[in-house]
């Protein structure tokens, strides 16, 4: 009878013990094992300070997860346009956009006023402004009513300047010319304000539309006129800077919150790292892209903005931004 209890006892102790050593293991399993893909898409190309920007950003997330993230990149616009993967975003896909605030401005108007011609007056108050709270209190919005959170809005891409085919001096220049624009609302009524008449198009659309004459012009930054070589259809670039552009990237939120907390610190951080990269890159390299381009034939001219400007006030109280505009004001100190 004793030895019989003795494998009793040791029976049930080997039991026990490979009960507790499944245990431990299953509770030590290092966290983070599963692993990610994002995969941004961007209208531009692989020459543009926003995809150099995204190109850190993808050093900076794998290196930070040990791969456990994987960011894959999209140019030229090769995964669809951006209505379509917004909405993939939205359902869960796991797909970034480089967007912009005249799109998310659809769905939080707020945001919009980010787009407002002539809304401040140089590149370091921009900075403090999409970095305040203030905007994150509209982003917060977007992500809580639209499923898209956004990481960060500090990838600054330029001012927007007219690109067409005759000089342009001043608004009267602009009465019936078809200028293309985006679709968003800020955008359109800047254009009308201006003088001119919006055609909404897609970006990879516009130098052929250009070449064939359905639209007189466009309104760009200087790195998409280039990489897009508007200006060998318009060779008039005028700055009138109506437009200071800042991107954002924009997740989906159900894929952006089934990411372990610590990754999606480290999208944030490097998200805002990408977007301060890639401002100083374009400030810096702005000189030797105009030279370039002025090498290749294009007429680029510096005009007094401030009919432009008194011209676009109009939009303020045409989208209802002039209670916006002062809370804005008021964060700028001014």
């Amino acid at each position: 009878m004793s030895k019989r209890l003795i494998l009793v006892v040791l029976l049930i102790v080997a039991i026990l013990t490979l009960t507790a050593c499944g245990s431990s293991t299953k509770t030590q399993q290092p966290q983070g094992d599963k692993t990610y893909t994002l995969k941004i898409h961007m209208v531009i190309n692989e020459q543009d300070p926003v995809y150099l920007g995204y190109s850190e950003f993808k050093k900076g997330v794998e290196a930070r997860t040990n791969g456990k993230v994987k960011v894959e990149l999209y140019p030229n616009g090769v995964l669809g346009n951006d209505e379509d993967l917004l909405q993939q975003a939205m359902m869960g896909g796991n797909v970034a956009v480089n967007s912009d605030a005249g799109r998310l401005g659809v769905w939080v108007p707020e945001i919009g006023i980010l787009l407002a011609p002539y809304l401040t007056d140089s590149v370091p108050e921009m900075q403090k402004l999409v970095k305040s709270d203030l905007v994150k209190k509209w982003t917060t919005d977007l992500s809580q009513k639209k499923g898209l959170t956004v990481l960060s809005f500090n990838y600054y891409t330029g001012s927007r300047n007219l690109v067409t085919k005759k000089p342009i001096n001043g608004p009267e220049d602009l009465d019936g010319l078809k200028i293309r624009t985006p679709g968003a609302p800020v955008w359109q009524e800047t254009v009308k304000a201006m003088g001119a008449s919006p055609v909404v198009l897609p970006w990879t659309e516009t130098y052929p539309a250009f070449e064939q004459g359905v639209i007189d012009g466009a309104e760009a930054q200087d790195p998409a006129t280039y990489g897009a070589r508007l200006y060998e259809v318009g060779k008039y670039i005028t700055k009138t800077g109506h437009i200071q552009l800042w991107n954002c990237l924009v997740v989906g939120t159900k894929w952006f919150e089934q990411l372990p907390k610590e990754y999606q610190q480290i999208l944030i951080e490097e998200s805002v790292k990408a977007g301060d990269f890639t401002t100083n890159k374009l400030l810096s390299g702005q000189k030797e892209l105009e030279a370039k381009m002025a090498a290749a034939g294009a007429v680029i001219k510096e005009i007094d903005t401030k009919p432009f400007k008194q011209k676009t006030e109009a939009v303020y109280t045409k989208l209802n931004y002039q209670e916006l505009r002062k809370e804005v004001n008021k964060l700028l100190g001014k």
